[in-house]
């Protein structure tokens, strides 16, 4: 097969660089100090017999991190970043993962190594049979399998260009064959650069057959978890490829086709047989070790070259049969992972020569890439302790392999805490989706983000998919629900009707007109705020009347926010937020106004710089609290009070800066929940059920939170809110956290979430 010709072809440069990506990563848990644990698998965590993303491995002590394909290195980092946050933030808070391929010390007697504890039986008999061929001990090594699929496109586009094959499948399997087999035989190469497991602690290996000194990669070398001499697979053909693995097993050398444990496997079905009928889809790269100086075990650049020494295994043609090809391959791989991580390699020749063609394989094919990576080989090459395994035995040398560990564990596991509302890889959306996703992805749901910006998800499970919009918009309320919640006078109309008690006033589509209504509200107490809008914008509050330049500023702040406006009657009281979902209320919460307190000292302008600074406080809902904001609004309500920006506050005098106690425009939120009694709750479900309405928040006034609900005057509903925020009241500034992400998931999976 003559590919050299094709690739240089311009019209497959749209192509190369595209490709789809896949990792699954195991760690060890254990403690912040590096000992291995003796916990069982996180409670917090879905079912892990079906778990897309988090799974266990051989013993109940190694995690195994599962990406979705993505189309891109980013994306494929963003999803390891997610699922890592997870994982931390479900564990035990004593627990961690081990950052690197060899694991930490081993229990003394290997029986005390605990097989995953797994609801399938036939999947822990599997797991004892690994252990009585092979040894709990090398079961325990972790390592990254990272799937790899040229792009599909280029794919067709080079069976396009070439004569040779008529079928189109069989071409596209014998070029994964071809990536493969060359793979096997320069796997030494990236041995090499990105063999990670130099040194073993003490009790890892059976017997006394191990490495007397240290090496480059034991994981890689004889010593490490690999299949028995009597197999032997092909990659001549697919068909060879398919019948050695089928025979294999038949003889009893392999307890079933997922035992096989080449570093290369070719995949395209659920089965190896599949590949009979079906073309090989991508390839599955299996000898790489962790980087334990990245917090997912390989870096962005490690996957950057990856791709383009798979696109380089294809450009470069065989100098042997198949079987020699491999079997040198072999041979020179041993020998790599087994030198010294700090000696010059016996390949130094070869390796250059790779790094050679590889940059004319860029050159001649217009990869649009930079070769600051092939720089970085170069200088590895000539000083192995910038290698992976030079600086891991350099840095062990220091301390110990132990100590390294867990120094590097720690930090990625501060890192994981650092900020536990959000979710790592996908911090741009709003916190709210951050936290929704978080609890899917614990959960075990399949997520698909659709439209980032505008957080459209969708959720997968039990074959069933719902789709949900900010978090809590979902196929539960109908398309008029939130049309009706977005009017603020329709909303008012359905619920006076409905027996509710709801601030009466006027509703005025004309800015002219409002300005010259003023007398009608002279001498009331009055809310002036858009028809139709969200997170508190635009609204004024005129607790003790307005004069008509206050009022007509009000109006105008109004109207930049919406077409219509409405001016009603001010309900005395204190203001609470109800989260409805289904027939129950989940969390009620007090929002204060944004406010200082002062401390005789600071000026208003610097005591709001000091609140802003608590990590707590960001902006566009990226986090629990926003920061406050001193525009035109909070000037206004200083001046209300007596204050300038540069005034200075008694000590702990509290100083209000919004009429209008949204968190999004600064407030403190207070979690209220069981401070209410049952019939407040109630009133709040049937103020949702009025609007047809499954998720809501409800806005009540309420004077005397000790008064019947139902005695005159006790409450008022100002408003009703189709997309309520969710992370103030997982993350209130002051009370408990109540999880609505949690509850919404079981809203919409009653059987899958427990």
């Amino acid at each position: 097969m003559n590919i050299q010709p094709i690739l240089t072809n311009e019209q497959l440069y749209p192509y190369l660089l595209k490709a789809r990506y896949g990792i699954e990563k195991e760690s060890q848990r254990v403690t912040k100090t590096g000992d291995l644990v003796t916990t069982d698998y996180p409670k917090k965590l879905g079912n892990r017999s079906f778990h897309p993303y988090i799974q266990t491995d051989f013993a109940e002590t190694q995690m195994e991190l599962v990406t979705p394909v993505t189309n891109s290195v980013s994306s494929l980092f963003r999803w390891l970043a997610a699922i890592h946050d997870t994982v931390y933030r479900s564990m035990d808070p004593k627990e961690m993962l081990w950052p690197m391929s060899m694991p930490p010390a081993l229990p003394k007697e290997e029986e005390n190594i605990v097989i995953a504890k797994l609801d399938n039986f036939e999947d822990v008999l599997y797991r004892r049979y690994l252990a009585r061929s092979y040894g709990r001990r090398k079961q325990m090594v972790s390592g990254i399998h990272f799937n790899f699929e040229f792009d599909d496109e280029m794919i067709q586009k080079m069976f396009e260009l070439q004569e040779e094959y008529k079928n189109y499948y069989q071409f596209k399997t014998d070029i994964y064959l071809k990536v493969a087999r060359n793979y096997l035989h320069y796997r030494w190469f990236t041995t090499y650069f990105f063999g990670a497991s130099p040194l073993s602690e003490p009790r890892y290996f059976n017997g006394n057959e191990h490495p007397e000194e240290p090496v480059r990669s034991i994981r890689n070398s004889p010593y490490g978890y690999k299949n028995h001499d009597d197999v032997q697979v092909t990659y001549r053909s697919i068909e060879e490829y398919v019948n050695d693995i089928q025979q294999m097993v038949e003889e009893g050398k392999l307890s079933e086709e997922k035992e096989f444990y080449a570093p290369v496997r070719l995949r395209g079905g659920k089965s190896v047989a599949d590949l009979a009928n079906k073309p090989v889809r991508y390839i599955e790269l299996r000898n790489i070790d962790l980087d334990p100086y990245q917090p997912f075990g390989i870096s962005k650049e490690e996957v950057e070259f990856l791709h383009i020494f798979m696109l380089f295994l294809l450009w470069t043609d065989e100098e042997a049969e198949p079987d020699d090809w491999v079997e040198q391959g072999e041979q020179l791989n041993n020998l790599v992972a087994l030198e010294s991580p700090l000696a010059q390699t016996t390949c130094y020749d070869e390796a250059q020569r790779l790094i050679v063609e590889m940059r004319n394989f860029i050159e001649q094919t217009g990869l649009a890439v930079s070769t600051e990576v092939l720089d970085q080989l170069e200088e590895m090459l000539d000083d192995p302790s910038q290698t992976l395994a030079g600086k891991i035995y350099l840095d062990s040398e220091k301390s110990s392999q132990q100590e390294l560990g867990a120094q590097q564990g720690l930090s990625y596991y501060k890192k994981a805490w650092q900020a536990p509302y959000q979710l790592a890889g996908f911090t741009n959306m709003e916190l709210s989706t951050q936290i929704f996703m978080f609890d899917a992805i614990q959960k075990g749901f399949q997520i698909e983000i659709l439209d980032e910006q505008d957080q459209f998800l969708k959720l997968t499970a039990q074959g069933h998919n719902e789709y949900v919009k900010n978090g809590n918009m979902t196929s539960k309320d109908t398309y008029i629900t939130p049309l009706i919640m977005e009017n603020k006078t329709v909303t008012k109309k359905i619920l006076q009707r409905a027996g509710f008690r709801v601030p009466q006033g006027k509703e005025f589509s004309n800015q002219k007109a409002a300005h010259l209504n003023y007398e009608e509200f002279r001498d009331k107490n009055i809310v002036v705020k858009p028809k139709s809008t969200n997170f508190g914008l635009g609204i004024t509050v005129f607790a003790e009347g307005a004069c008509k330049n206050d009022y007509a500023q009000a109006v105008d702040t109004a109207f930049k926010e919406d077409d219509a406006i409405l001016v009603e009657e001010f309900l005395p009281g204190t203001e609470y937020r109800f989260f409805v979902i289904g027939e129950q209320v989940k969390a009620v919460l007090l929002r204060v106004p944004a406010n200082v307190t002062g401390d005789g000292q600071h000026s208003i302008q610097e005591l709001v710089a000091q609140k802003n600074n608590d990590p707590l406080r960001g902006e566009n809902h990226r986090t629990p609290l926003e920061k406050i904001q001193l525009g035109q609004s909070e000037e206004f309500v200083l001046r209300e009070q007596g204050y300038e920006l540069d005034s200075i506050p008694k000590q702990n005098k509290t100083v209000y800066l919004r009429d209008n106690s949204n968190v999004s425009t600064g407030g403190d939120s207070i979690d209220m929940t069981d401070a209410f009694s049952q019939d407040y709750k109630q009133l709040a479900v049937e103020t949702a059920q009025a609007l047809d309405a499954a998720i809501c928040g409800v806005d009540m006034i309420v004077p005397d939170v000790n008064a019947p609900a139902h005695t005159p005057n006790a409450y008022g509903i100002i408003e009703a809110n189709f997309n309520p925020m969710m992370h103030m009241h997982c993350y209130p500034y002051k009370g408990e956290g109540r999880r609505l992400t949690m509850d919404i998931l079981k809203l919409l999976y009653p059987d899958f979430v427990e």
